[in-house]
């Protein structure tokens, strides 16, 4: 079968236990697999170093660079030779030294300075890793750091909203630990605090909705369908239906009548970043917390198998990169067989990564088969 997107090549240089690898693939899903420690999980996450943020393992610029390498004769680069509905996109990121003694980001396009939204537009992506097994009995937070990625996957400005609110909260909030109550300044920081919440709420809100109808249109099967939700004061404004005008005014207000409990606290205790997703078992109509582990990872795939076809349903987003480390934890074999026939179905080229050739027998010779062994790969 053909994919809408695929890696055609992926090179790397001096990334974790990686001091050099060049892969020339195909569109087939590509199965990776060895022992623990050999390197199969770096791979996925030097994928994710071309995507907005800090990848796979949330790692620093210095983190990735290979042991012993100290950062001193090359820095680390991952490059990939994309296609992407028969156009060929190269896109690269890395680090280095700055004159000043730091470290900066790389990001080049087709060998261009690229922007983290240039790079997401061209190779959109969504992974899975067996530390989100129990990503609905988890910490909020690591529920909305999984969804704001699915919602940076359709939006790509979802990042610079986020990146910007951020900043602004962190000004506000240092600002009010220092009891410095100027109106016009904390005025200003809590109008760009609201303005782009209420940007990072809309955009969660419409991803919500595109993702449940694409859940719902699921057929039954081995991963059961979620009805999912999200806990926010201003997603639930958009979700009655408020503008984005309003709900900014009434955030901005919010927030200026607040300060001197938020100052109290150390930290705003109100905004997109309290924000939570909910998922329900819809068979069982029960709270996905109170599943099985098995049927905690099942609802997740389900979520991400359903997250890809509204990508590629949706003309302003298109085809998905899916990267599953361990894709076989807590699945039996009937439900990685079924995994593995939706991947083959999705069109976005699947990664996956295993510590024995056996459990990708279902694929056949419709996947690409790779050994690592200490940081080297070898065609199976």
């Amino acid at each position: 079968m053909t994919h809408a997107l695929s890696i055609a090549r992926l090179t790397l240089a001096d990334f974790r236990n990686h001091a050099a690898l060049d892969l020339e693939l195909d569109a087939r899903p590509v199965c990776l697999f060895g022992p623990n420690g050999a390197g199969k999980t770096n791979i996925l996450e030097a994928l994710t170093m071309l995507a907005p943020g800090r990848g796979l393992r949330s790692a620093s610029l210095t983190d990735v660079t290979r042991a012993g390498n100290e950062f001193r004769p090359q820095p680390w680069a991952v490059s990939a030779r994309v296609i992407q509905d028969g156009e060929e996109t190269t896109l690269g990121a890395g680090a280095e030294r700055t004159p000043e003694g730091g470290v900066k980001r790389l990001a080049r396009r087709n060998g261009q300075p690229a922007t983290a939204s240039e790079l997401a537009e061209a190779a959109r992506m969504t992974w899975l890793t067996p530390a989100m097994d129990r990503l609905w009995s988890g910490a909020a937070g690591d529920r909305r750091k999984f969804f704001d990625r699915l919602t940076l996957a359709r939006a790509s400005q979802h990042g610079q909203s986020a990146a910007a609110y951020e900043r602004a909260m962190r000004e506000r909030q240092r600002l009010l630990s220092e009891r410095v109550y100027d109106d016009a300044w904390l005025g200003g920081l809590e109008r760009e605090m609201s303005a782009h919440g209420a940007a990072i709420a809309a955009a969660r809100v419409e991803t919500l909705q595109r993702l449940q109808d694409a859940i719902d249109a699921r057929p039954d099967g081995a991963f059961p369908k979620a009805i999912l939700s999200l806990e926010g004061l201003l997603e639930a404004r958009f979700e009655r239906g408020a503008k984005s005008a309003d709900v900014e005014e009434d955030f901005a207000e919010l927030l200026r009548d607040v300060r001197g409990r938020d100052a109290g606290a150390g930290r705003a205790l109100d905004g997109p970043h309290r924000s939570d997703l909910l998922a329900r078992h819809a068979a069982k109509d029960m709270p996905a917390d109170q599943c099985s582990t098995g049927e905690q990872k099942a609802l997740l795939l389900g979520v991400t198998l359903a997250q890809a076809r509204a990508l590629a349903d949706d003309p302003g987003a298109g085809a998905s990169l899916l990267l599953i480390d361990e894709a076989a934890a807590h699945l039996d074999s009937v439900r990685r067989a079924a995994l593995f026939e939706e991947l083959l179905a999705n069109p976005g080229q699947a990664w996956l990564t295993g510590t024995d050739e056996s459990l990708f027998e279902a694929f056949g010779g419709r996947a690409q088969h790779f050994e690592v062994r200490e940081g080297q790969v070898y065609a199976a």
